[in-house]
Formats: structure tokens, sequence, C-alpha cells
């Protein structure tokens, strides 16, 4: 790490002292939210701070590697979405520890990477629950923002779906639901494949 990013990340790190929440922080604690730090810094502020830092490859990098719940959020924020290597994107998806952060990447980062729908569709797959999370969120917000599927990845998804909405984990099911009403406001006839497919499963 140069000079110049180390500088940067403790300036960071001071200034999460000054906009520390004790009360969402230990609440987040209550609920099993885990990090080595947890300081409650509302995402609002660390969306000024993104804004004043700019896109920062170097930086992004040293933030993700800290176990603080903010300076991770602060890494997906400031990371530029073309030098988002998706092995930099597997290290970084086997380190998400809660829903929050699985989400916050979705959201904050992956759908602006062009890999965006390969890795949606392959962790909507997955076994683990945070990768299912972070895939339906993920395509979730590439609906939201007009991309269509193919016939092929309309029945995967919707495969996919299905078993989710019948399993267990309360966050994969709610990451599902948000997902299936995404493709149903693509237009009306993806709204009635949604309803055919899903009926006696989910209400479309």
């Amino acid at each position: 790490m140069n000079e110049e990013t180390h500088q940067k990340l403790m300036q960071i790190k001071r200034s999460f002292r000054l906009l520390m929440n004790g009360p969402t922080s230990q609440s987040m604690s209550q609920k099993g939210i885990g990090y080595k730090i947890n300081w409650g810094v509302p995402f609002i502020e660390l969306k000024k701070m993104a804004s004043e830092y700019g896109k920062d490859y170097s930086l992004s990098i040293e933030l993700w590697k800290e176990d603080i719940r903010e300076c991770k959020i602060l890494a997906t924020l400031i990371m530029p979405a073309e030098e988002m290597l998706p092995e930099i994107t597997e290290i970084w998806m086997e380190q998400v520890k809660t829903q929050e952060m699985a989400e916050m990447l979705a959201f904050n980062l992956l759908q602006y990477v062009n890999y965006a729908p390969v890795i949606a569709y392959q962790w909507m797959a997955s076994e683990q629950p945070l990768y299912q999370i972070a895939g339906f969120q993920l395509l979730a917000r590439l609906f939201a923002n007009g991309q269509e599927a193919n016939e092929r990845g309309i029945n995967e998804f919707l495969d996919q779906a299905s078993t989710a909405l019948q399993g267990d984990n309360m966050g994969v099911k709610h990451a599902a639901a948000n997902c299936v009403l995404r493709f149903a406001d693509l237009g009306e006839e993806y709204e009635k494949v949604a309803r055919m497919a899903l009926r006696g499963v989910f209400d479309v």
C-alpha cells in the first residue's frame, strides 16, 4: 500500500468514530450482524464519504481487507466497476459474512460490472444462502435496469425462484420474491410467464 492510500485509510477510520451510531451498532450486534468492529454509521453518511473520495481502486482494496462494516461498505461504493475483475469479485464474495454485505455488494457495485448476468445466475443456483441472496438481488437490479433475459435464462431463473420461495431461509425468500416482482415489471408478458410458473407458490 502506498503512503497516500495509507493516509486516506487512516483518515477514513478516524472519521468513523465521529459518525458512530451506538444504538444502531448495538442493535446490529444483538441481531448477530458480526464484524470485528461495527460503528453503526448510517448508509447515507457512507455515500457522502464515497462521493468525497471518488472512485479509487487501491483504496477500495485496502478498505475491504478491514474487518469493519463501514470499511467494507465504503469499498463497494468507491471501487470502479470497470476495474472489478471476476477473480476479485470471487474473493470478496467468499469473505461476505452477512446478508447486509451481500446486498451492498450487489447493489453498490456488481450491478455495474459487465459480467453481472453470469455471476447472478451462478450465485442464484448456489447452495449457500448468502450467494443466493446476492444472486437474486443482483438479478433484480438488472431487471430493474431494463435488462431482459432470453428464454433459457427466464426458465432457469423461475425454476430457481420457485425452489427458493419454497425454502425456509427468509433472507433468500425475500430476495427471490423481490427479484420476481422486478421481473414482472418488465412487462405484461413477463408478468404472465411468472404467474404461470409460480402458481401456488407466489402471488405475482
